[in-house]
């Protein structure tokens, strides 16, 4: 006589569901496959593959040091070329994220109909992605470093806690994101204004010094702003050491990630059948 199998149901849980972080672990092949793919989708038939990780924030540090440090004089804390792109660094991380994870559920809408798995894989797999851009264009920065002769103290072994923040930060917001935009599809085309507005909102091109006290506490609110001149501090020293501003962009990244998580479980439930 053989056994019969165990009988698994799946079925959808009503109200808030819990984040189920072992569930996470055990499909973590699955999110290095779809890492691994979404790179290759990324860079499949381009001319200059993924050197366009490299590209991209050069020639954004300078047109920015063009217009904004030598026409327009603003004001940066340290040689304006190199610390735009200390902070183009965790923005361009940062941006990727959000706006990679805000659409990944529509685009792998053929994934989410056939197969069970956690969704949260989905827009995770975008973070993973671009951290590989990250570290591509983290070895130019050490590379303009030294060219400049410029050698980081013991602040940057703070440096991961400033990244931890700034991928917090971009799932965060990617997870809630992503999950209106299954519903309503008009939310990807906010996602590029959304993008932009936040980056003027964020002391990349700029000094953080250039905000008045009186309106400081509200800016921090923004958790790039941590973030950014976190960045600037642990590997130039340029910017003051984070303190107050820090902490509340530091409690603004958890409020929004755990929001975003729970959120994005509540949703979950529905998304075989609204994508």
């Amino acid at each position: 006589m053989t056994s019969r199998a165990p009988l698994h149901r799946l079925q959808p849980r009503s109200g808030w569901a819990a984040i189920n972080l072992r569930e996470l672990w055990e499909y973590r092949e699955l999110l290095l496959f779809q890492a691994l793919r979404d790179i290759k989708i990324r860079y499949k038939q381009t001319v200059l593959g993924i050197a366009w990780a490299v590209i991209q924030p050069l020639m954004m540090m300078v047109v920015y040091t063009i217009f904004f440090g030598r026409l327009a004089k603003v004001p940066q804390n340290g040689p304006y070329a190199i610390t735009t792109f200390c902070a183009l660094l965790p923005w361009q991380l940062f941006a990727s994220t959000l706006t990679q994870s805000s659409n990944s559920l529509v685009d792998n809408a053929h994934l989410l109909t056939k197969v069970y798995f956690p969704r949260l894989i989905v827009p995770m797999s975008a973070m993973l992605g671009a951290l590989v851009d990250f570290a591509i264009a983290f070895v130019i920065l050490i590379g303009m470093m030294v060219w400049q002769g410029i050698a980081p103290g013991w602040a940057i072994l703070t440096l991961p806690i400033f990244l931890l923040l700034a991928m917090a930060s971009a799932i965060g917001v990617g997870l809630w994101l992503s999950t209106l935009n299954v519903k309503y599809r008009d939310v990807r085309y906010t996602i590029p204004f959304l993008v932009q507005i936040w980056m003027i909102l964020s002391p990349v091109v700029y000094s953080s010094d250039l905000v008045k006290p009186p309106w400081r506490t509200l800016y921090a609110l923004n958790p790039m702003v941590g973030v950014v001149n976190g960045f600037k501090w642990a590997l130039l020293g340029t910017a003051p050491p984070p303190g107050a501003m820090l902490l509340i962009s530091s409690a603004a990244t958890i409020v929004v990630l755990i929001g975003g998580l729970f959120f994005f479980r509540r949703g979950e439930k529905s998304f075989a059948d609204v994508v």
